[in-house]
């Protein structure tokens, strides 16, 4: 049963735009521990950095295996990439219907593209079996400390099933790309990152032409809001999952906090000043979803940056501005329970929004994650209202 409230205003032609009951991996009889090649360091050399606390052991890993993994530094790319590769057989056995679905036939392909300042960003492709006629194209933006491997990849393959290519790219500082691990130094640059790798696929060969869709969740819905209000028309629809497109007024810092924020952020940019909360138990509503998101290893957990905090307010103080200049066909997404990002907040943006097609859809008692930390048949639900989304502003008819 879909339980789910729909809010929906459509044109009359169709238009274009915490660990009790877990079950772990079963591993061979003997668990090897991951070897990794540490660069070598010159003694000569200081550092300032700000550490944090050793992470949490992972439910189903060995101390030795989870301490070959502490003991990389995932400030830089060259370690985010040696971990996720150590990990990637490991993530194939989780218990979890993202990474049990079976989509033989799709196909997947990896690079780095470069930016304008050199930097190395992590692009993938998921696109459907030879024999299916490609329908569109959808390019995804990740959240918060986040990357578009680990749980995207079994979003990515649902989708591509059904006919869509879908691409994805991981933000400089974040996942495989290069940069500082969580350091936002400035959201709109960040912004214009991905919407240059995003325009370079646009060329691809296999979607010239087609209906390109772009898809945001949480943090990727305020840089998804970003990239459309500056190209409206170069996108033919907007979906959004339990967006950040503005602060609510009951978690906003208090005036005297907010400008020590902003000093902070000028004398240490890249220090973790910030403590953040255990979101998993706010994000994940099925208990075994929740241990399994520990195993996304590369994803960024520790305290945030002091000028990432000062960009994520600046994003959504400005997004907040221009809801009403949203103006393609746009689909929202939200769970109802959501503690995280406000879905009062995303009700907002639906009514001031201008496009003439838009879709509201709030999940009854639906926590954050709603792809990826809900029971099964509530995360099918979601992927398929996507998919029809899509399908209905394809159709030639």
């Amino acid at each position: 049963m879909n339980l789910s409230l729909t809010l929906s205003f459509r044109p009359t032609e169709p238009s274009l735009f915490h660990r009790k009951s877990f079950y772990p991996i079963t591993y061979p009889q003997k668990q090897h521990v991951p070897i990794f090649h540490q660069p070598k360091l010159d003694p000569r050399r200081t550092q300032f950095r700000i550490t944090a606390k050793r992470p949490s052991p992972i439910e189903g890993l060995s101390e030795e295996m989870m301490s070959a993994v502490a003991s990389q530094n995932l400030d830089h790319a060259p370690a985010r990439r040696r971990v996720r590769s150590a990990f990637f057989d490991v993530h194939q056995q989780l218990d979890h219907c993202l990474f049990k679905m079976d989509h033989a036939g799709i196909r997947t392909e990896e690079w780095y593209g470069r930016n304008s300042k050199g930097m190395e960003i992590f692009c993938k492709s998921w696109l459907p079996k030879l024999d299916v006629q490609i329908k569109g194209a959808l390019c995804f933006c990740h959240g918060y400390g986040s990357t578009c491997t680990f749980f995207f990849e079994g979003i990515a393959k649902r989708i591509a099933a059904s006919g869509y290519a879908v691409y994805a790219v991981d933000y400089p500082g974040f996942g495989l790309s290069e940069g500082l691990h969580g350091y936002i130094p400035n959201f709109d640059e960040l912004v214009d990152d991905v919407n240059e790798q995003f325009t370079n696929i646009k060329g691809r060969p296999e979607v010239k032409g087609l209906p390109f869709f772009i898809m945001g969740e949480s943090m990727g819905g305020a840089v998804t809001l970003k990239i459309h209000l500056k190209e409206p028309s170069k996108w033919d629809g907007v979906i959004l999952v339990a967006p950040m497109c503005k602060i609510a007024e009951d978690v906003m810092p208090p005036a005297i906090v907010l400008k020590l924020l902003a000093l902070m952020s000028e004398v240490l940019p890249q220090a973790k000043l910030f403590p953040q909360k255990d979101m998993a138990g706010l994000s994940y509503r099925d208990p075994r979803k929740r241990k399994t998101a520990g195993y996304n290893v590369i994803s960024y957990k520790d305290h945030m940056r002091s000028r990432t905090a000062v960009e994520l307010l600046k994003a959504t103080s400005d997004i907040e501005t221009q809801l009403d200049k949203v103006s393609g066909p746009l689909l929202i997404l939200h769970g109802a329970a959501d503690k995280v990002t406000d879905p009062l907040v995303s009700q907002l943006l639906y009514e001031k929004a201008s496009s003439k097609d838009k879709t509201l859809k709030l999940y009854l008692d639906g926590y954050h994650c709603i792809i990826q930390g809900e029971p099964d048949d509530r995360i099918f639900t979601v992927l398929d209202d996507i998919v029809t989304w899509l399908d209905f502003r394809c159709s030639p008819n």
